[in-house]
């Protein structure tokens, strides 16, 4: 094997398979490392928005695969009878359809697309970075008890939401900005071939009380659906909270149409992190950037993450082949603040509307509300999913604070219920 390559990606999820295809395709020479081995299994909800399946598109991913299933659309529920079905919208871009597929298989299918475009994988490997006279020359590669000098002109960081890559680098979190905890597991369902996802904004456990956070079922189209609970924290407890018992409590209390059972469990819940609004930084050195979990890109509207690790791949490809191209990695310093301006505003506004939400009152009170206007709900849906037409940005930010101003209002209403 070469001991030289363009780019380096530590991490084969999908920021970095993203970030190594397009350079790739930019004629790059690329190696990707991982520490697992393909296929191999992922703490996630399994579901792709639009914007996913763009992404993936432009990679010449393969829907047809039988563990791909279709979606039209989102059904929404607050406590057992007030629900709403959604399709997807209409936009100029992105398709009018999402999907759900394990990232089992996802991943794997990704990694092969980069493969083909001349992508070299290490699978079972540890990276760890290669300074030289305090200058990150590359990674060390570490595969059983040997270890390999590689050289890279840049190294992409995508090595998920704990980043020891990252840590070694100087990356850390924002503590300020809000953080997910979410937990997951498989289910037998006879419901499996729906065609929407499902989202619950109000759970109750099985005695009928609050709990805190939302819970979601995605149908796999193969007998099987994800569940899982989600959680944010700007919650006032939520460290404790136990998220495993959170989603047992959720099981037991979902819509019957599911048949969701103690039987019918597949596998044990497994938790795991949420690093949201780019809350990890900093996100660029003199020859490395960070992308997908690494750097905290989960969406904070909606939790979603796959799209936004595609995305930050792609983009931060165009910005490593133009700065090769260039022979000067001091443009690799524009990569940050072109990602504040694509999805600045976006995500300021989101950190606003889930700290209110934190209070399971105002929660409440905005999906009961919400779900009994549906062209309410639809506009939502198109914030939360990012998926506004560039020309309605100003639209965009009106419709934000119209948002603010009615998470205010619940906020109120629930500190007047308190006092009174």
């Amino acid at each position: 094997m070469r001991t030289n390559f363009d780019v380096i990606v530590v991490g084969g999820g999908p920021a970095g398979a993203s970030a190594a295809f397009w350079a790739a395709r930019r004629d790059l020479s690329v190696l990707m490392v991982d520490k697992s081995e393909y296929p191999r299994e992922k703490t996630c909800g399994d579901g792709l928005t639009p914007r996913s399946i763009y992404e993936l598109d432009q990679m010449g991913f393969d829907f047809g695969a039988a563990e791909f299933h279709k979606i039209v659309g989102l059904r929404s529920y607050a406590g057992e009878t007030l629900h709403l079905e959604m399709e997807w919208p209409d936009h100029s871009k992105y398709p009018k359809w999402g999907g759900v597929i394990r990232r089992l298989d996802l991943d794997h299918s990704v990694a092969s697309l980069a493969e083909k475009e001349g992508v070299v994988i290490r699978q079972g490997a540890t990276a760890t970075p290669w300074m030289v006279d305090g200058r990150l020359a590359g990674v060390e590669v570490k595969v059983g008890g040997d270890v390999e000098e590689v050289g890279g002109r840049v190294v992409v960081i995508a090595d998920g939401s704990t980043s020891r890559f990252g840590r070694a680098m100087g990356t850390v979190r924002d503590k300020d900005y809000p953080l997910g905890l979410a937990a997951r597991g498989y289910f037998e369902s006879p419901m499996s071939d729906d065609r929407f996802m499902e989202s619950q904004l109000d759970i109750r456990d099985e005695n009928g009380a609050s709990m805190p956070g939302y819970g979601w079922v995605f149908p796999l189209g193969d007998g099987t659906v994800n569940v899982g609970v989600g959680l944010l924290s700007t919650f006032r407890h939520w460290k404790d909270v136990n998220t495993t018992k959170m989603m047992a409590d959720y099981v037991r209390a979902a819509p019957t149409h599911w048949q969701l059972s103690d039987e019918g469990q597949l596998t044990d819940p497994k938790g795991g992190k949420l690093l949201m609004s780019f809350s990890k930084g900093p996100r660029a050195g003199s020859n490395w950037v960070t992308v997908g979990d690494a750097m905290g890109a989960i969406n904070p509207w909606n939790g979603e993450g796959i799209a936004y690790g595609y995305e930050t791949g792609r983009i931060a490809a165009g910005f490593i082949a133009d700065a090769i191209a260039a022979d000067d990695l001091s443009l690799l310093r524009r990569y940050p603040s072109y990602l504040d301006e694509v999805y600045g505003d976006y995500y300021r506004m989101a950190r606003v509307f889930v700290k209110a939400i934190g209070y399971p009152s105002v929660m409440r009170t905005l999906a009961h509300t919400g779900l009994h206007s549906k062209p309410l709900m639809e506009w939502v849906l198109k914030v939360m999913a990012n998926l506004l037409e560039d020309e309605d940005k100003g639209v965009g930010k009106r419709a934000y604070n119209t948002l603010e101003t009615l998470v205010r209002v619940a906020s109120l209403d629930r500190v007047v219920s308190i006092g009174s």
